[in-house]
């Protein structure tokens, strides 16, 4: 009888050993894997105090490791890397990847009627919601959070924008789905390049100019070879943190609740406020102020409905009637609930 005793406790000693973090009441640490810089706007208001609050709400029981500057992962292998479980989190900018989720596009059409990260953030959460053939098409990881930028601006090096004919020839960035349709409806040649990767193609030329928030302006130091903004009717883009599914699935029912108490809807909209809404007018201050050289433009209501006529509403019928050719046949409907929602 002994003897069985002796080897019971050592047997409960031994599965301590292999499960140090239980035995210890050591924090569950998540690792995070991020594009951007760790000093920039969008980290620093959104994605390290979400980061946070998973921390208390969790009662320090899980703690989130964020490795910034793609020192993890490329950003394009982000979504990848997650399923692949070389990180337990990571920060996506969605059109990295496109046709993988094309029923989400629907939010990137440009001219929607929404001016702010944070009712783009809550229209599309509410479609992933909503729609099943939506947010099935992200069923590989965990989605965590699924947020928009404000509507993007048109940056360019060389001259302002200020007409539909201005556009015509550039060479602009952009990100992928309808984005690129509408700039070549205006007239302008789209292409398709990481964020990282725009001062080198902007500096040297190789791009005239960028479609982008104001929120990586600072962070990727677009001010030293950005010149001008205009302020028209563009698409927004796509984000997402999410989360391997199977690391998600090993915790506590508990802490998988309170990582959604402040994910989901709230999150998805506290991102979008955050991240891109309330960097907007700090950068208009440092542009005041004469600390950044860039020249802002705002088109007059006239042109600004050319540009809908052009490149906004006939963009909506035609990504409908190429995802029906698919046989993407909710896809009439996802645009209809977009816009009902929007009001």
């Amino acid at each position: 009888m002994e003897k069985l005793r002796v080897f019971s406790i050592m047997v409960c000693l031994s599965f301590a050993l292999l499960l140090p973090g239980i035995a210890s009441g050591e924090p569950i640490v998540l690792t995070l894997s991020d594009q951007n810089s760790d000093v920039s706007w969008g980290p620093v208001h959104a994605t390290q105090p979400w980061a946070k609050k998973i921390e208390e709400v969790t009662n320090g029981r899980v703690k989130i490791e964020i490795y910034p500057s793609q020192t993890l992962a490329k950003g394009k292998q982000n979504w990848m890397a997650t399923k692949a479980g070389i990180c337990d989190m990571s920060w996506n900018v969605m059109s990295y990847y496109p046709g993988m989720a094309p029923y989400s596009d629907v939010i990137l059409l440009p001219g929607l009627p929404f001016r702010t990260g944070e009712k783009g953030s809550e229209l599309i959460w509410k479609l992933f919601e909503k729609f099943p053939e939506l947010s099935g098409q992200f069923a590989e990881n965990k989605m965590l959070i699924l947020y928009t930028s404000h509507p993007f601006l048109l940056m360019t090096s060389k001259k302002q924008v200020k007409t539909l004919e201005d556009v015509r020839g550039l060479k602009i960035r952009t990100v992928g789905g309808p984005p690129i349709e509408q700039m070549k409806a205006l007239g302008g040649n789209p292409v398709l390049l990481p964020m990282p990767d725009v001062y080198i193609a902007v500096q040297k030329g190789t791009i005239d100019g960028l479609e982008a928030a104001y929120e990586p302006i600072p962070g990727f130091r677009l001010h030293e070879v950005v010149k001008y903004i205009t302020e028209a009717p563009l698409s927004p883009s796509l984000f997402g943190v999410v989360m391997n599914k199977s690391k998600w699935n090993s915790l506590p029912k508990d802490i998988q609740d309170a990582i959604m108490s402040v994910s989901g809807l709230e999150g998805s909209k506290f991102f979008g406020r955050n991240f891109f809404d309330a960097a907007k007018e700090p950068i208009k201050e440092r542009i005041g102020k004469g600390e950044y050289d860039i020249q802002i433009y705002t088109l007059p209501d006239e042109e600004r409905e050319r540009w809908v006529d052009v490149g906004c509403r006939p963009i909506w019928e035609a990504w409908v009637k190429n995802m029906e050719s698919k046989g993407f046949t909710k896809a009439r409907e996802i645009l209809n609930a977009a816009l009902e929602l929007a009001k």
